[in-house]
């Protein structure tokens, strides 16, 4: 049994964090999508992309992968950590996963344009790997931590992970500015080679947390008749919700907003890419801020939440993003562009670390199947994601204009804030209420 508070074990689960963060930095967030619109562009002589011999956006292809991605964790995460309560194994679907996604990224060395079913189809299964290693790791929160911890616990693995990326990304912008001097023929060589690094790296680094962090395995046998096992669990878990008033809204509030969170930092450098006029390199600074900024703003928003409850410090974040939204929509020049993303760094490391605490502490004390809360978390955000990310390609497509779709995204915000005021969730944790 793993021993709560534990310094070198919440080091070890924070680690998980530090390795898998440069996949969410690198490949979804900074260089890839820069990379892809790129290549694709050359390819195919502008931004429409045959995929599978249909005519389409680059962007806008690329906003639906991610959908359909988090799409596929949507069915998959309910089965498999029905498995994983029912055997006690959530680390064994850990590394699968993890091992999943870091060889897709690997993979991606071998996109070059041409190929974009071939690119798509690594970056989905990347995607994948990535969303379904966060269902069973975020599990473990519980059994790492008590709950006046959890808190500072969450934030220290958004902190970590934000470090850890920011470390390999400068990495990889010192491969793509130097190339020559590392004997690669171009730029796009060394961004390509970089992809292999960026799975070797969320590899690695993750046996870490593997040796660490200790399954407590049921001894029941896995066959075919627990397959729906996972779907079981979920209805007891939403019977839970259900009966607890506290949980059902604070979950309402985490699937709006979460729509607009989410989709915001996938797609923002296609958004700077295209309507600011940003540069592959002027985006790789934004990113290195943005994940600076988002170390204080984890550890800021736990404090805040330590003096005023989780209630308030979430509801601080949404107002911010309402904030951003609203003045990405108004945004044209590369300064001012800097600024927001700033800002956005800021709440993007307290709105997710404190989130995922606050789910923990929501979750009742006597519960040993932490992976179906877990899942049903996991599942509710990757829906929110599904639908924000293709509300946001849908609006990009029908308008041409990728602004409209930005200023959409403040009405998720908006809508979450107002559903999280009625949760009462300082009061439930045992905060003092900031009503």
């Amino acid at each position: 049994m793993l021993e709560k508070n534990n310094k070198k074990l919440v080091n070890a689960w924070a680690s998980f964090d530090w390795s898998n963060s440069v996949y969410n930095l690198i490949i979804t967030t900074a260089i890839f999508p820069v990379y892809y619109l790129g290549v694709t562009e050359s390819a195919c002589g502008g931004e429409a992309v045959k995929f599978f011999g249909l005519s389409v956006g680059n962007s806008v292809l690329y906003s639906y992968a991610i959908s359909f991605s988090f799409l596929v964790i949507v069915f998959l995460a309910p089965v498999l950590s029905g498995i994983a309560d029912y055997s006690g194994r959530k680390k064994r679907f850990m590394q699968f996963f993890t091992y999943l996604g870091s060889l897709a990224c690997i993979g991606l060395y071998f996109f070059t344009g041409e190929n974009v079913e071939y690119g798509i189809l690594c970056a989905v299964l990347a995607s994948v790997g990535f969303a379904g290693s966060l269902v069973f790791y975020n599990a473990f929160l519980p059994e790492v931590a008590t709950e006046e911890k959890m808190d500072k616990v969450s934030a220290r693995g958004f902190a970590m992970g934000y470090t850890g990326s920011v470390v390999l990304l400068i990495v990889n912008l010192l491969l793509y500015l130097k190339f020559e001097m590392f004997g690669f023929i171009s730029g796009s060589a060394a961004t390509r080679f970089g992809f292999i690094i960026v799975g070797l790296w969320w590899m690695g680094f993750a046996q870490i947390a593997f040796h660490y962090l200790e399954d407590r395995a049921t001894g029941k046998p896995i066959s075919l008749d627990i397959l729906g096992n996972g779907v079981r669990e979920l209805k007891k878990v939403y019977g839970v919700v259900k009966q607890k008033t506290v949980m059902l809204r604070f979950l309402s509030a985490f699937f709006i907003y979460s729509m607009g969170v989410q989709t915001v930092m996938l797609l923002a450098p296609l958004f700077g890419d295209k309507e600011v006029g940003m540069t592959a390199n002027e985006m790789i600074l934004v990113v290195l801020i943005l994940q600076i900024v988002a170390i204080a703003g984890a550890y800021f928003f736990a404090l805040i939440s330590k003096f005023r409850g989780n209630g308030f410090a979430i509801s601080a974040t949404l107002i911010i993003w309402i904030f951003i939204c609203i003045t990405g929509y108004f945004l044209k020049d590369k300064m001012s562009f800097y600024g927001l993303a700033g800002l956005l760094g800021f709440v993007m490391g307290g709105v997710q670390s404190i989130s995922r605490s606050t789910w923990s502490k929501l979750i009742p004390e006597t519960t040993k199947d932490t992976a179906s809360y877990f899942s049903f978390y996991d599942v509710t955000e990757k829906l929110s994601i599904v639908i924000g990310t293709f509300s946001y390609g849908f609006i990009d497509q029908v308008t041409g204009n990728m602004r409209n779709s930005m200023i959409f995204m403040a009405l998720f915000f908006i809508g979450g804030f107002i559903i999280l005021q009625f949760a009462r969730v300082n009061k439930s944790i045992g905060r003092p209420v900031s009503e």
